[in-house]
């Protein structure tokens, strides 16, 4: 494939490493400061870049025709808008929080866990997640991913950050620490006992992994689809 890298911070990179070891092409590396380009040399584009120019490059990879694989998070608000446009142009386009495997498994044990523990009403449920210093957004999109599973799978209504909060309500704790490449951890607290399931991220790999077979995967496709798809779970 030809890829073309949307954001070539840490994430960028780690992503070309993986994919010219798995035989892909970069065809173009795109900072804040890249003059005008065309994005249709490319068969397909990564998108990790940042917040506030995320839904602009989604938007003018699917105006040309070129799949996209987004991975940036805090443009969100504007998601439901993206999938208009990919279904009007018939386009393609996956939207992910966190592409690593493991976090996507992660997703799924949460759900069920969130199911087993419905109706046992002793247990105060919170989420933590620990990042490097230079993550732009809090809480993170994986943090919350992991909140929108329980509300969907609990009587929760919402999640709140690092404030009191109420009996429906999900409380969640971001922390920013030194070169920390992701944690998070659900936990379940009664007065007898907590219940933990966590991931912990031990390097950048695993996200440019699993963003590169989201791409290799999308690739003469059409539609809108999410990680399950390309997993085949949940």
């Amino acid at each position: 494939m030809k890829i073309a890298l949307l954001g070539y911070g840490k994430m960028g990179k780690a992503i070309e490493n993986i994919a010219v070891k798995r035989g892909h092409e970069i065809v173009l590396k795109i900072d804040a400061d890249t003059p005008n380009y065309d994005i249709s040399i490319a068969d397909i584009a990564i998108d990790f870049s940042i917040p506030s120019v995320a839904f602009k490059n989604i938007s003018d990879c699917i105006n040309n025709n070129v799949p996209i694989v987004s991975g940036t998070t805090g443009w969100l608000d504007k998601y439901e808008e993206a999938v208009k446009l990919c279904n009007q142009k018939n386009g393609a386009f996956i939207s992910a929080t966190n592409f690593s495997l493991g976090v996507n498994i992660f997703f799924e044990l949460n759900n069920q866990l969130a199911k087993m523990m419905v109706n046992l009403n002793d247990y105060t449920i919170a989420i933590e997640e620990i990042h490097h210093l230079q993550k732009l957004d809090a809480p993170s999109g994986t943090a919350i991913t992991l909140a929108e599973g329980i509300i969907t799978n609990s009587t929760k209504k919402t999640w709140i950050l690092d404030k009191d909060f109420s009996d429906d309500e999900i409380p969640i704790t971001a922390k920013r620490i030194e070169n920390v490449s992701g944690t998070h951890t659900v936990s379940y607290t009664s007065s007898i006992d907590t219940i933990n399931i966590n991931h912990t991220a031990h390097n950048r790999e695993g996200f440019a992994l699993g963003a590169v077979i989201a791409a290799e995967w999308l690739v003469n496709k059409k539609g809108v689809y999410t990680m399950k798809d390309v997993l085949n779970i949940g």
